[in-house]
């Protein structure tokens, strides 16, 4: 059964990181939604542009099983600050469907909005002492109970591969780590 994501997008998001978990994440038949916060043609940190397949405004009324969000300054700040993906992360929070980010994302999006409260997370090393509940900060990729966290696009891949785990089960997940020669 294939499984609906979203990855938010914005100026300045990791292009690396955008791209790992949307390449990672179709590989297993996901069917990803990419959907920017402001408009369709966007500028990564390193100036890569990527082409939205939707504004964020137009997935207000979609369900989806996971919503992961890639680091990169300012994209992180781009995402905080967009109220309509804030509603759906707290809706997705509030009904214990997995959600997740990478690098900055965690501190400056999720913890930003209070979707870390209670949890334990990691986050990019240059923003670690921000990060309030540290006992998992050194950890590649941290899982508490429906928020995954990650370190940096150093990590993407491994993260992708954990959300397919929970997305799915392990057997998919090793079949990709085998196919991407990441064992």
């Amino acid at each position: 059964m294939s499984k609906k994501i979203l990855v938010p997008i914005a100026d300045g998001s990791e292009e690396f990181e955008a791209v790992g978990i949307i390449d990672t994440l179709s590989r297993v038949g996901a069917d990803v939604t990419v959907a920017s916060v402001d408009k369709l043609l966007v500028t990564c940190s390193c100036g890569v542009k990527i082409i939205a397949d939707k504004l964020i405004r137009e997935c207000v009324n979609e369900e989806y099983d996971l919503i992961v969000l890639p680091g990169g300054l300012p994209g992180a700040e781009h995402l905080r600050d967009s109220e309509i993906l804030t509603d759906l992360l707290k809706k997705q929070a509030l009904e214990g469907k997995l959600y997740a980010a990478i690098c900055a994302s965690p501190v400056v999006v999720l913890q930003y909005h209070g979707l870390l409260k209670g949890k334990k997370a990691t986050v990019n090393p240059a923003l670690s002492d921000k990060l309030k509940n540290k006992n998992k900060v050194n950890e590649r990729v941290v899982v508490d109970k429906n928020c995954i966290t990650s370190r940096a696009r150093g990590t993407v891949i491994e993260f992708s591969i954990k959300l397919i785990e929970l997305l799915y089960d392990k057997q998919k997940a090793d079949k990709i780590k085998t196919d991407m020669l990441f064992n």
